[in-house]
């Protein structure tokens, strides 16, 4: 379990602890990501915590992303863990016919956090590390050109 702490102009204290845990041999991903108290979590808002998830969460999951080999399953679960960080972040919603509190969609999730998903942003990072090697030429050790 990893902490880190930060101070709000206020003077009060936030704790975010995030569990990291093993895909396959050398791939990392969050699995618990939690602001404590709760309410502290009340008191951010959703562009703080998405800055958060943009800044410190992302660069975390996705460390070595470019010389990974993707598995479906592994994508999926990539897929299944930014949903589970995003409904966190968004909040439920009231149902307009019923009044009863539900989990926001993926595609109601997706429609709110206008940056592309976690696997396109692998795959694109993949790609431009392969343009990289391509140019880097035979003097380097590379079979690019």
């Amino acid at each position: 379990m990893s902490h880190a702490s930060f101070a709000h102009p206020k003077g009060v204290f936030y704790c975010m602890s995030w569990q990291l845990s093993r895909i396959g041999t050398f791939r990392t991903i969050a699995i618990k990501v939690e602001l404590v108290p709760v309410k502290v979590k009340q008191l951010l808002s959703k562009n703080l915590k998405i800055k958060i998830y943009r800044i410190i969460i992302l660069p975390v999951v996705l460390y070595g992303c470019e010389t990974w080999l993707l598995t479906l399953r592994e994508e999926r679960k990539l897929k299944v863990f930014e949903n589970m960080v995003l409904r966190r972040i968004f909040g439920p919603r009231r149902d307009e016919v019923t009044g009863e509190w539900r989990r926001l969609h993926n595609e109601e999730l997706n429609d709110l956090y206008s940056s592309p998903n976690i696997v396109r942003v692998i795959k694109s990072r993949r790609m431009k590390r392969a343009g990289h090697v391509a140019c880097m030429g035979e003097e380097r050790g590379c079979i690019g050109s």
